[in-house]
């Protein structure tokens, strides 16, 4: 035996790896070797396609045009939706009460319940008041919202007699005790103090603030990201913790039923008193200070002023009018200064290196006194009652004596002139306790925090409750009651703009080929200003003429993809250019450009659409429905067998897309299937690491998703149709078991309920967040009816 003398390891391992990187240099790559086509012509029955430029950015920047027609137009279209009746007042209380109902709904109000018995508990160290002011004491109270989420705040008392109860709502970053008069400096009037000293119990709720403590997020959107995904929203929470407020305040006062209510606000809290006194009733008059104007640019604004659905039937102006015929101030004066993320204005297509944060860029609203009028002249149009007090006041401060005393005047007091309205100087403080009510904000944060996951806990019975009606006994039950739960989803989740879609008429030019597929540049008009683009790739031995039908995949890229990314050489390593590799297996394969790059752009387009009840889907969907309409009609495609497949958001696209086209004939889920509402609504230390509740995915909240459709109850609208995951277990989207817990109940439906498990498969395998192409291949040739090539 010869023996060998022994090198050193390095020099080993140096040759080891010179012989990976000449091995490699020397073999093939991994993806598809396409050429730029010389013939630049259209597919046959198409027309040239001769647009220049980025594709992908035009039809991002026709998309925004779009919904800004769509909220342009909104103002006018409100009037469908109202069924006023001025003939008296109390005909017009009637008349506008489906749109109150309507409005609490879009608020969340209904989901939760205040107690039928509620009264304040006196706070403090010490029983006494916390201060005594000129001809007032503050106390400090707090009281039931709803479950275990309390109200927090001062109450005003006058030494002298009471004439009337009033709320006074702070900003968010304003404390209660700015309003009452405690502290010396402070960006706003003391309000409060004032109606106290003219005669009235003055309670001041506390208000979430806006500070950013957690992830850079405002504590604000914090709370409200999981909220909205269960259906409720921090508007909500707050105006609970008012209306509560109003029951403490009509219990404390059994002999004095007749004591009228009123309400006062400034910036967040003018939001508040704007739709405290449209929602409730016994409130007799309201003053809304910073705050009133048009409303049409709502997706500018902090996310937790988003209301899904709100610009369709609600301006300012419409909601005020549902306050009338009670009397109504609105002052334009000064506004709070706030902004977050201000790097995004202008600039809506990246985010600034140097800001970045996870939260929606949005600032607090100011409004000319052009622009406050505009829309005070809409509301007078709207409440044609003559009984309808309503002041328009300028100022140049928050909350003036003027705005003060036109709102007593309002509240109809016999004695409104004796109640003087003065600002003084703030009192000293009582001795004992002393510490600022602002030190329990964060646990009135924590109280609503821990509302919400008990909401998530609670939401898979809300679901099960929501699908009461769908049938599971026999095949034929289940397609008879699935249906409606389609509509809900397309007309109450993913939102539709029900417009008729234009013809497509189609363009195209060939963009390359590789050694067995061709491929196409398509664009496809869709509405005004939409047209869907993508990527058409055919097998090179596919006959166009129509002597054959072929199956066709519509394969989808991820977040911030495009069409070339699972066609060729980029984005290799995620997608594998599945597309083009299904295609030299004999398929025809589509690649979508779908309406979620440019980071803010598509974002906020997010919020422009959910502002009138839609989503990205709401133009999505129509484009996807254009798409395979013209596949369809084809003469080499088989309109019966057109598949979708996506990654990633593609996967997100998977389990939405589907459900509302019908020509799709099954869908594949790949590196997104999992427990969805869990992964958007908890905040818990654990999940924290796959939830997007602190996330920079500002826009992937859903309205309500918690009450209807998790992933499981998406995969039920794809059934009976087959349907499949695509897991990798070292995909960061979720862990193994929530996925598996997901699926499970898919896999229950299909194979236990329905006996088709066939058509219902989950694919684990060693890998990331990536197409592994394999399960998913042979899922495809089984359900297309397709050959699959000899090994």
């Amino acid at each position: 035996m010869i023996s060998r003398p022994s090198l050193p390891l390095a020099t080993l391992l140096l040759a080891a790896l010179t012989g990976v990187l000449s091995a490699q240099e020397n073999s093939a790559p991994e993806w598809p070797i396409l050429k730029p086509a010389a013939d630049r012509g259209p597919l046959p029955g198409t027309e040239a396609l001769t647009a220049e430029g980025d594709l992908t950015r035009q039809m991002m920047e026709g998309i925004d045009r779009f919904l800004d027609g769509r909220i342009a137009a909104s103002v006018e279209g409100r009037a469908t939706r109202w069924k006023r009746d001025a003939a008296s007042p109390e005909a017009y209380a009637k008349s506008v009460a489906p749109n109150r109902e309507h409005l609490a709904k879009m608020l969340g109000l209904d989901r939760d319940a205040r107690p039928a018995e509620n009264r304040f508990e006196f706070a403090g160290l010490s029983p006494g008041p916390l201060a005594e002011g000129d001809g007032y004491r503050v106390y400090r109270v707090r009281w039931t919202a709803i479950g275990a989420v309390e109200g927090r705040g001062l109450l005003l008392v006058p030494d002298k007699d009471i004439r009337l109860d009033a709320i006074a709502l702070p900003d968010a970053d304003v404390t209660p005790e700015a309003l009452a008069g405690l502290t010396p400096e402070s960006p706003c009037t003391p309000y409060a103090a004032a109606l106290a000293r003219a005669g009235c119990r003055v309670l001041v709720p506390m208000l979430i603030d806006r500070n950013e403590e957690r992830f850079q997020l405002t504590q604000r959107e914090w709370l409200h990201r999981p909220a909205f995904e269960l259906g409720r929203h921090l508007i909500g929470y707050e105006l609970h913790k008012i209306f509560a407020g109003l029951d403490c305040l009509a219990a404390s006062r059994p002999e004095r039923a007749d004591r009228p209510f009123a309400i006062a606000g400034w910036g967040e809290g003018g939001l508040l008193s704007l739709y405290a006194a449209a929602l409730d009733e016994r409130i007799a008059a309201a003053c809304v200070s910073g705050y009133f104007g048009p409303r049409e640019a709502l997706w500018t604004e902090p996310a937790e002023h988003n209301v899904f659905g709100l610009l369709r039937e609600f301006g300012d102006a419409e909601i005020a009018s549902l306050i009338a015929p009670r009397p109504l101030v609105i002052e334009h004066g000064a506004y709070p200064d706030f902004v977050y993320r201000p790097d995004a204005e202008g600039n809506p297509e990246r985010l600034d290196e140097s800001a970045k944060k996870p939260g929606k860029p949005g600032r607090f609203r100011r409004f000319t006194a052009e622009e406050v009028k505009g829309e005070a002249d809409r509301l007078r149009s709207l409440v044609n009652l003559s009984v309808f007090r309503f002041r328009l006041i300028e100022s140049g401060t928050s909350i003036s004596a003027h705005a003060l005393t036109a709102l007593l005047e309002g509240a109809n007091l016999a004695d409104a002139a004796d109640m003087k309205i003065a600002f003084t100087p703030p009192p000293a403080d009582a001795e004992g306790d002393s510490a600022p009510l602002s030190g329990h904000r964060a646990e009135q944060a924590a109280q609503i925090d821990r509302h919400n996951q008990w909401a998530l806990i609670e939401s898979r019975q809300d679901r099960a409750n929501y699908f009461a009606d769908l049938k599971t006994d026999s095949l034929g039950n289940f397609e008879g009651t699935i249906e409606p739960y389609r509509e809900k989803f397309r007309a109450e989740v993913v939102g539709a703009w029900d417009l008729d879609r234009l013809p497509p008429n189609a363009r195209s030019r060939k963009l390359e080929e590789g050694p067995k597929t061709v491929s196409y540049e398509v664009t496809l008009d869709v509405f005004p200003d939409v047209f869907a683009y993508g990527i058409l790739t055919l097998p090179k031995d596919l006959k166009l003429d129509g002597q054959e039908k072929r199956p066709v995949v519509v394969c989808q890229h991820g977040l911030e993809g495009r069409p070339q990314d699972v066609v060729g050489e980029e984005k290799f390593k995620a997608y594998k250019a599945f597309a083009t590799r299904l295609a030299e297996r004999g398929f025809v394969t589509f690649a979508p450009q779908n309406a979620y790059i440019f980071f803010d752009l598509f974002r906020l387009q997010q919020f422009k659409a959910q502002s009138l009840g839609g989503t990205l889907f709401s133009t999505i969907v129509p484009q996807h429905r254009q798409i395979t309409d013209w596949l369809a009609s084809l003469p080499f495609t088989d309109a019966e067998r057109i598949a979708f497949y996506g990654l990633s958001y593609g996967g997100k696209s998977a389990m939405r897309i589907p459900p509302l086209v019908d020509r799709y004939c099954l869908s594949i889920c790949s590196g997104d299937f999992n427990e969805w509402v869990w992964k958007n609504a908890a905040t818990d230390e654990k999940s924290l690491r796959y939830s997007y509740a602190n996330k920079r995915e500002y826009e992937i909240f859903e309205w309500n998703l918690g009450g209807t459709f998790n992933y499981a109850e998406m995969a039920a609208l794809i059934c009976p149709r087959p349907f499949m995951v695509e897991r990798g277990h070292f995909d960061g989207v979720a862990p193994d078991e929530t996925v598996g817990y997901e699926f499970a109940k898919v896999r229950n439906l299909y194979d236990g309920l329905l006996g088709i498990g066939d058509r219902c498969k989950i694919e684990w395998f060693a890998g990331p967040h990536t197409i592994n192409s394999t399960g998913t291949f042979a899922f495809l040739h089984k359900h297309l009816d397709w050959p699959a090539p000899k090994p």
